[in-house]
């Protein structure tokens, strides 16, 4: 099944995905280097890495949104199911993690938790995209099919 949001045969959610990951993962490292004694410093570009890794999971899923619709096979819909609610999970503790962070004192360990558990929605959550893409096939045009068509285009070329 070909995913209706993407560019030139390219699922766009795949494409986006890495921002918000990539920048939460990257706060929680700001985080962890905080807790051991880190610059104040790495605080405030956790609270940056988590406010772009916010924006970047919205944008993210309005493509995913678009290709969950599309979704008619029961076992693949009851996947991304599970992954949406992990990652609008892992959305909501990144966002309160945030808003926390503006209301306690810098030595409290709560956003460092936060991130761990944001991450950790986040990695069962990419598993479960990764089960769907890899596993199941979905938005991915089976190889036999590509060398099929990429054949019949080569032969179709030789002869005119």
């Amino acid at each position: 099944m070909a995913s209706p949001a993407s560019i030139k045969k390219h699922p766009i959610h795949p494409m986006l995905i890495a921002f918000p990951i990539g920048l939460w993962t990257f706060a929680l490292a700001c985080d962890v280097l905080t807790a051991f004694g880190g610059r104040p410093a790495w605080a405030i570009v956790s609270r940056y890495s988590i406010a772009g890794g916010i924006a970047g999971a919205v944008v993210a899923a309005i493509p995913g949104l678009i290709d969950y619709f599309s979704i008619d096979e029961s076992e693949m819909k009851r996947i991304a199911t599970t992954h949406l609610f992990l990652n609008v999970a892992a959305l909501i503790v990144f966002s309160f993690n945030l808003w926390i962070r503006f209301r306690l004192d810098g030595e409290s360990h709560l956003p460092l938790i936060l991130s761990f558990v944001g991450i950790g929605l986040v990695g069962i959550g990419g598993w479960l995209g990764g089960e769907m893409v890899y596993v199941k096939g979905m938005a991915v045009e089976a190889v036999e099919k590509q060398a099929s068509k990429n054949s019949n285009e080569r032969r179709l070329r030789r002869a005119s």
